[in-house]
């Protein structure tokens, strides 16, 4: 056999650009929580993986922190080819729109039909109540959250609501913020050259985090005490698997992709769930172990998310599908039958998110700030030059290029 034939290959190379299940992963993942949503929100319990890992992880929390790795990887790679302003615009577009509207149509939609369907009057849902449906807007928007219901409604007619004695509609959207920060994170590294002249920058960050995860499972208000920013767990759980997953991207050319590796990360990754060392080691090992299964699954599931991507829709209108179905009492059909009925509800919603709101929304992403920097600059530029020169005619009656007398009409 040759050496050619032998010879190792990048995880860059076995992803192959687009050619690879990211999109199914992402998509499958997205719908998983929504399986594990369905145990509290429809009144069956916790989810049993809590028990199965030890507390570790649920279903839900293993599907974000995928979520979150191959964020870190897409988001990653988008730094290394764009600058800063395009970088920004981009994710504006492609994380905002959707938001904003699954805020608008749960206050003035979702919200509304409950409060009718409860038998109050439409007039009083519009009062000056603190918990209103402006306030649910002005509180949510800029993805950190400020407010999970309106009024009182779902917390007499669902079975989390009853458990929680709380108004909660939309229970998902929790992480946007994170993975927001993430992105600033990103935004800064391309800013100050970091993708291509230090990217070490991203394995240290990552180990650092490590280290801090490590610390906080021995001692949970050490982390706090060092730095107050720290001591949120998710800040530094999912920021670390992003980093695991940008790290990935940015020596994507150097990492070794091999059959043995991924088996091995995958081994660790069931090991640690099952026996401990999951939020360290198994982390790491996920993160490889996630982006080995989209390069090993067949070229013929590629498609899936490649040019229409659910996986988002899925995630931001899960929670609140099942939270309205919930309330129309068809959680006593059964767990399956339930989880079933949210989750074909929640693809449609998806499907008219992507194809009526996200898509549309990215096809800005080459417009106004999408052009970059240079342009803007080149163009700014211009402008100023071209306005100093106009007051220099002005004001002279020479030509701004060559100090030339204008020609002077007789």
């Amino acid at each position: 056999m040759s050496a050619r034939a032998v010879a190792p290959i990048s995880i860059a190379e076995a992803l192959g650009g687009h050619r690879n299940s990211l999109g199914l992963i992402r998509l499958v993942l997205a719908c998983l929580v929504i399986f594990d949503h369905a145990f509290p929100l429809g009144g069956f319990g916790g989810d049993p993986g809590l028990t199965q890992t030890h507390g570790q992880a649920s279903l839900g929390s293993l599907a974000v922190a995928g979520f979150f790795a191959i964020s870190g990887y897409l988001i990653a790679k988008s730094g290394l080819a764009t600058d800063v302003v395009q970088f920004l615009w981009r994710r504006c577009l492609r994380i905002f729109p959707a938001y904003w509207v699954v805020l608008l149509l749960t206050a003035f939609v979702a919200g509304p039909a409950l409060w009718i369907g409860s038998g109050h009057d439409l007039s009083g849902y519009f009062g000056l109540a603190p918990q209103n449906p402006f306030h649910y807007i002005h509180a949510n928007w800029g993805l950190s959250i400020g407010t999970w219901g309106i009024y009182d409604q779902l917390r007499d007619s669902t079975p989390y609501g009853l458990a929680t004695g709380r108004s909660v509609f939309n229970g998902s959207i929790w992480t946007l913020i994170y993975e927001w920060q993430c992105y600033l994170l990103i935004a800064a590294a391309v800013a100050f050259g970091l993708m291509q002249k230090a990217k070490l920058v991203f394995p240290l960050s990552a180990l650092f985090l490590l280290v801090v995860q490590i610390v906080r499972i021995t001692n949970p208000d050490g982390p706090g005490a060092i730095a107050p920013f720290l001591a949120d767990q998710y800040r530094v759980s999912l920021t670390l698997t992003f980093l695991l997953g940008a790290t990935l991207a940015v020596y994507s050319r150097r990492v070794i992709y091999s059959n043995g590796l991924g088996l091995f990360s995958g081994l660790v990754l069931v090991l640690t769930l099952r026996y401990g060392g999951f939020l360290t080691i198994g982390t790491v090992a996920g993160t490889y172990f996630v982006f080995y299964v989209a390069a090993r699954l067949p070229r013929q599931l590629h498609w899936v998310g490649s040019k229409n991507d659910y996986s988002y829709g899925v995630y931001i209108y899960g929670f609140l599908v099942e939270q309205i179905i919930a309330s129309l009492g068809w959680y006593k059909l059964g767990y399956l039958p339930y989880a079933m009925i949210c989750l074909v509800i929640t693809l449609g919603c998806a499907w008219l998110s992507w194809h009526g709101v996200e898509k549309q929304a990215m096809a800005l992403k080459d417009r106004g700030p999408g052009r970059g920097w240079p342009v803007w600059y080149a163009y700014a530029r211009l402008r100023f030059v071209g306005t100093r020169a106009r007051r220099r005619v002005r004001a002279h009656g020479t030509s701004a290029d060559h100090g030339v007398p204008l020609r002077r009409r007789p």
